[in-house]
């Protein structure tokens, strides 16, 4: 799978740490780093901040539109965070405060902070704030190690990213959750869509088998590759596959209208699909520039280099390609963070390296089968996608890593509880540490600990 995603190779050679992430949900918060927008009493928008407790995003976004009678497309987030975990963001909602006042969901907080004129768009925060503990430390046999070993390895890692990297960054891959870890269908579903093939893409969300599928999930998925009959596909269905749940019911009531069964995901769930397509190309062309020996963070010939900004994000407005000329300027404002080597989110007019990066951005496109990629979706054309760089290597900040208490409740993953099996990497006995950084918006926490980790990607 990891080959798969292109989630290959590491910033820095090292002994990881191990372990498992989210063995309790509140072993992953994560409180996002925004303004609040301008408030105004007369505001015809409502500002909350909301605390989730293994809510995802799109599920509560939903459930909060229900509550407030008002269309999903009238509440507005920022970004989408963990199912697994407590999240803290910012929301702004089309709908009267007393209204809002009234809402109660369970497993969440809901602050009313007051009104605005403003809506919040996707990534109009400047980051997250993470603080993670993995639990179950070992050694790459598995047998568990202690708290101080722990801490020692991460220091080293730490060190040797550092030195490769620069001080405090760490490779941009696009994380496991984009693609879904356990079961990576997101991104083939978005393949059948720019192939116009919406049976495909309907009969592989429904029926994709995945990893470690609990019994129930597994029969489901096996009753629709063998019958692609929605009645009985429903009769079985878990309670908790909504959004399957949705596309059967518009089988119900219109078969054979494939189109219409996969315009009945989110439309955010949708954008997914054709995003991590993306981003499959991006990882693998990160990872076969580590594999070239060719660094992220120092320009070469061809490369194409674009403003850093304070947040950490690029401005891909002002783009620039490395030349011969301005080979050695670009290398010196590289290193001085105002810059950042990027590489290739594609799309209908996305614009390549050349040189050596442009042969491993365009190799990346063969080997994840977009070369002759069409992204023009003719029949839902806010699918469409030009296409855009994203930087090849993030900084994070204010990272600390301290011991973590022992579990002491029974709240932990049923993963957790089944033990290890035989290419797991932890041990039961072993140190639980818990790690603070922030992170700029799009970057994956899930990648910098797996640098640290060096775990199984369904470890994370």
């Amino acid at each position: 799978m990891e080959e798969h995603l292109g989630l290959t190779g590491w910033s820095a050679e090292g002994e990881g740490t191990g372990g498992l992430l989210k063995v309790r949900v509140e072993d992953f918060r994560v409180e996002e780093i925004s303004q609040i927008p301008a408030l105004d009493p007369k505001g015809r928008f409502t500002v909350v901040r909301v605390t989730l407790n293994n809510w995802e995003t799109n599920r509560y976004l939903n459930r909060l539109a229900k509550a407030c009678r008002i269309s999903r497309k009238r509440v507005f987030s920022s970004g989408m965070k963990d199912k697994r975990a407590v999240t803290t963001q910012i929301l702004v909602i089309d709908a009267p405060q007393s209204k809002v006042e009234q809402v109660s969901i369970a497993d969440s907080t809901i602050e009313i902070l007051g009104r605005t004129h403003q809506k919040i768009g996707m990534s109009d925060h400047d980051g997250n704030r993470f603080t993670i503990t993995v639990r179950g430390c070992c050694n790459s046999d598995g047998s568990p190690i202690d708290g101080k070993e722990a801490m020692r390895r991460v220091r080293v890692m730490q060190s040797s990213m550092s030195e490769r990297m620069g001080a405090d960054a760490f490779p941009n891959w696009i994380g496991p959750q984009r693609f879904g870890a356990t079961r990576p269908v997101t991104p083939e579903v978005g393949r059948a869509v720019i192939e116009d093939d919406y049976k495909r893409a309907c009969d592989l969300y429904l029926g994709m088998a995945g990893h470690n599928a609990t019994e129930d999930v597994a029969a489901f998925r096996a009753m629709w590759r063998k019958t692609e009959d929605p009645q009985n596909c429903l009769e079985v269905i878990p309670r908790y596959l909504g959004y399957e749940r949705g596309i059967l019911e518009r089988l119900m009531k219109d078969p054979e209208n494939w189109l219409g069964a996969y315009k009945s995901l989110p439309h955010s769930l949708q954008l997914l699909t054709i995003h991590s397509l993306q981003s499959l190309t991006f990882n693998h062309a990160l990872s076969g520039r580590l594999a070239s020996g060719l660094s992220l963070v120092d320009p070469e010939l061809g490369d194409l280099v674009a403003p850093m900004q304070s947040n950490g994000r690029i401005d891909v407005s002002k783009m620039a390609l490395v030349s011969e000329s301005n080979l050695e300027r670009c290398r010196r404002n590289c290193k001085l963070g105002r810059l950042a080597v990027t590489g290739p989110l594609p799309g209908g007019s996305a614009i390549f390296a050349q040189g050596q990066p442009g042969e491993i951005e365009y190799q990346a496109l063969e080997d994840t089968g977009l070369a002759d990629a069409d992204w023009n979706v003719s029949r839902i054309p806010r699918l469409t996608s030009s296409g855009t760089r994203r930087p090849l290597a993030v900084p994070f900040r204010s990272f600390s890593v301290e011991e973590a208490p022992e579990l002491s409740d029974s709240s932990a993953s049923e993963k957790w509880v089944r033990g290890p099996g035989e290419t797991d990497l932890w041990h039961p006995d072993g140190a639980s540490l818990r790690m603070r950084f922030e992170l700029p918006p799009g970057t994956y926490a899930s990648v910098l600990m797996r640098e640290l980790m060096k775990s199984p990607l369904d470890h994370y």
